[in-house]
């Protein structure tokens, strides 16, 4: 029997959603340096493991929607790291006009990711169709 639409709409968006959350988090190792520049610019401790353990959790979390490991604890870690990170490193209220643009969508961009993550969250807690099965709940 074929899968239905909410099947396949379900694992095409943890595909997409998870996915490129992981990719991006392979940016945190390819360009560390660039990162925790900007990272130390915007007062983050410890920015070069800062970066590198964001980009862990990214990697991480979004294999974890994806695949469907632990997707609960996955998406939950990622909208934390998503909302801490809004407002850490894209802090529109505190920068110069000519920044403020860009900052503003890169804040608005990871709240709407960590609105994303939560749906995710609430949609993992029954069983999700085509996943390795591992869930706490």
């Amino acid at each position: 029997m074929a899968p239905g639409l909410d099947v396949v709409l379900l694992v095409v968006g943890r595909v997409l959603f998870g996915g490129v959350l992981a990719f991006t988090g392979l940016s945190h190792f390819t360009q560390t340096e660039q990162m925790a520049g900007y990272a130390e610019y915007k007062g983050l401790p410890a920015p070069k493991f800062s970066v590198l353990a964001s980009g862990g959790l990214l990697i991480l979390g979004g294999l974890g929607v994806t695949v469907g490991v632990f997707p609960v604890v996955a998406a939950v870690a990622l909208a934390a790291f998503l909302i801490v990170s809004a407002v850490a490193m894209h802090d529109f209220w505190a920068v110069p006009d000519e920044d403020r643009q860009d900052e503003l969508n890169s804040f608005l961009k990871n709240v709407t990711l960590a609105g994303g993550a939560l749906v995710v969250a609430a949609s993992a807690t029954g069983t999700w169709a085509l996943s390795v099965g591992i869930s706490p709940v």
